[in-house]
């Protein structure tokens, strides 16, 4: 991600950033003018600088390096963001940093997708109202149904469809209106 846009987002200066991170505002400078590739920056400089921003090293990385984690890798990072964030904190981070725009400008389908059936979701559950600036989102549904790896695994060692029947009997209706088959959000480790 764009050092300037999270620096925009989160309402910081780059002096700020350095006494947060510890990392020098020359350095802040470099890389956000772009003198510096974020992608060649140490380890240690990547954890400060994604520990003071509060997001991952990954999310740092991903626009520099056109990085996109595998979707089961998403969905897990997604999952434990709501846990650890708690319902309504992730549903404000999510809206305020319109993150399913982004992806959606990125033409990251599946990861828009899934992100706005975990919020309708996660609305339905708090007894929130849907934000209204997606209800175009939620007329798109991808053409092939998209099941867990661990289902597709376990329907190869089986030989059989049984588990997909199962799966799809106990789909959450947000990710199954986009052909996202999804039915644990909840119970990650």
């Amino acid at each position: 991600m764009n050092i300037n846009k999270l620096l925009k987002e989160k309402q910081l200066t780059k002096y700020r950033l350095a006494k947060m991170s510890g990392i020098s505002q020359t350095t802040i400078n470099d890389i956000c003018s772009g003198k510096v590739n974020i992608k060649n920056c140490t380890g240690e400089t990547l954890y400060k600088l994604a520990n003071a921003l509060d997001v991952s090293i990954e999310m740092l990385l991903t626009e520099s390096l056109e990085y996109r984690p595998a979707f089961e890798t998403f969905k897990s990072n997604v999952c434990h963001h709501v846990k650890d964030m708690g319902d309504l904190n992730f549903l404000n981070d999510v809206i305020k940093l319109d993150k399913i725009s982004e992806y959606l400008a990125k033409g990251w389908y599946l990861e828009a997708l899934y992100l706005l059936g975990l919020v309708d979701y996660i609305c339905r559950e708090n007894n929130l109202p849907l934000p209204k600036h997606y209800d175009k989102v939620r007329e798109l549904k991808l053409s092939e149904p998209i099941y867990p790896a661990g289902v597709i695994v376990l329907c190869s060692v089986l030989n059989s469809e049984e588990p997909k029947e199962k799966i799809l009997k106990e789909a959450i209706p947000e990710f199954l209106r986009h052909n996202i088959i999804e039915s644990e959000v909840r119970n990650v480790a």
